[in-house]
């Protein structure tokens, strides 16, 4: 019994001994300081931007006109190339011209028979009125060839006029361009037979200069100025489909005196020249409109704009590094930037990434910030001494 008594106590006393028995060294307490989060910023300072808006737009051709024959018949020779300019008067189609020929050789037969016929009744007429002085016939017969006479002087101008129509139908057997522009596609082949007034042979589409149509809504309207005229817009300019602007500046040739019901917009067209025939007819760009331009605005990039339940506001940096949040009122783009109407203030520094991060920080956290292209600060580096162990001898 004594012994068990022993041995459990040196048991006890032994793990009581290890209980206290302190390491060599202890580990430095790890560190609860966080480190503050690196943002972009960038200082934003008043500028003037353009009063201006974009739309979209369609092109087409100032003039575009259908090419169709004046005459029926057959189609013997295409005289142009599809696709190419032509010249105003250029020939496009020759028809055959054999039966127009013929119809007009007839109306000279005819008018040559009433030349005949005008000399008879002329020189009746006069040998009956010698016979009607001396009273060889009555006065009734010498009225009839008076206006048999008469009848076939009309009948001269009819017949010359039949001349002229046949020379006509001859010459529009030679199909030409009425204006110069670019040929469209040829809609039949050699040997067709077409229709007068109603076969369409191909078009043509003047391409310099080319208009642009387009149409801006009520708001866009409002915050130009108003319904826009010629002499409101000081410019107009194209963005082309790769994002390029055009080089050749437009001017309004027709702006809508009312505001369509349906769509609620204002109908405008401008024209641009086209002489290099960089712009096609039916491409789809966009039209800049310019009326003038706003002061003491700022810009800032499109991915700094966040939206709240209060509308848009910016994450800002101030002197102790704290983020806030300003609102703000917005206009509308400019290239990749966001026209800032009114909230901000000369020399903000405006944060420019990490915005989803800051979303979720409270008010008022810490940031790191650093201009907009450069690298982040790096936090000071802590060198930790290495702990002296005690050796027991």
């Amino acid at each position: 019994m004594n012994v068990r008594i022993i041995i459990v106590g040196l048991i006890s006393l032994g793990f009581v001994a290890a209980c206290n028995k302190k390491p060599d060294s202890a580990a430095p307490p790890p560190s609860t300081a966080t480190q503050a989060m690196p943002v972009s910023i960038v200082a934003v300072k008043p500028t003037s931007v353009p009063i201006s808006v974009e739309a979209v737009a369609q092109t087409e051709g100032a003039s575009e006109v259908e090419i169709r024959p004046r005459v029926g018949g057959i189609i013997v020779k295409k005289l142009f190339e599809e696709g190419q300019p032509v010249k105003a008067g250029q020939v496009m189609f020759l028809l055959d011209p054999a039966p127009f020929e013929i119809a007009l050789m007839q109306a000279k037969a005819a008018a040559a028979g009433q030349g005949a016929r005008i000399t008879q009744t002329s020189r009746e007429s006069s040998r009956l009125k010698e016979l009607l002085a001396t009273q060889s016939i009555s006065q009734r017969e010498y009225d009839n060839a008076t206006s048999d006479s008469s009848i076939s002087q009309a009948g001269m101008m009819q017949a010359q006029a039949n001349i002229k129509e046949a020379q006509l139908n001859l010459s529009y057997t030679r199909v030409v361009a009425p204006t110069a522009g670019i040929a469209g596609r040829f809609q039949f082949s050699e040997g067709a037979l077409v229709q007068a007034g109603t076969s369409l042979l191909t078009t043509i589409v003047q391409v310099s200069p080319i208009w642009v149509r387009f149409s801006l809504s009520e708001s866009e309207l409002q915050s130009l100025g108003g319904h826009l005229d010629a002499s409101k817009a000081s410019e107009v300019s194209l963005i082309l489909p790769d994002g390029s602007e055009y080089s050749q500046k437009g001017k309004l040739n027709f702006a809508a005196s009312q505001i369509d019901a349906s769509l609620g917009t204002q109908q405008l067209r401008a024209t641009f020249d086209n002489s290099n025939k960089k712009l096609l007819p039916g491409q789809f760009v966009r039209a800049r409109v310019t009326t003038g331009t706003r002061d003491g605005v700022f810009l800032v990039p499109q991915t700094a704009v966040q939206t709240g339940d209060q509308g848009k506001f910016l994450f800002v940096v101030n002197t102790k590094n704290e983020v806030t949040r300003k609102p703000v009122v917005v206009g509308e783009w400019q290239g990749r930037d966001w026209i800032i109407l009114s909230g901000l203030d000369p020399n903000d520094k405006v944060i420019v990434d990490n915005l989803i991060k800051l979303n979720m920080m409270p008010p008022g956290a810490k940031v790191a910030p650093h201009a907009l292209g450069t690298a982040p600060a790096l936090p000071p580096s802590t060198t930790n001494a290495p702990a002296n162990k005690s050796t027991a001898k």
